[in-house]
């Protein structure tokens, strides 16, 4: 039997690109998770009294 680098190429190329895939998936996810989190401060931040629900007014 003779061996050759295409034998080897799944066992070596589909672990790699679980992890690579699974971390751009961690920083994809994180990303949007941040995004959320800034505009949720930002908008509390920037808050002013016309921002309230009209029951809140008074």
């Amino acid at each position: 039997m003779v061996w050759h680098w295409a034998n080897l190429f799944p066992l070596i190329f589909l672990p790699f690109k679980l992890i690579v895939l699974g971390v751009g998936m961690f920083f994809a996810i994180k990303w949007h998770h941040d995004q959320d989190d800034f505009k949720m401060k930002w908008r509390d931040e920037n808050k002013t009294e016309t921002d309230k629900p009209p029951a809140e007014k008074e």
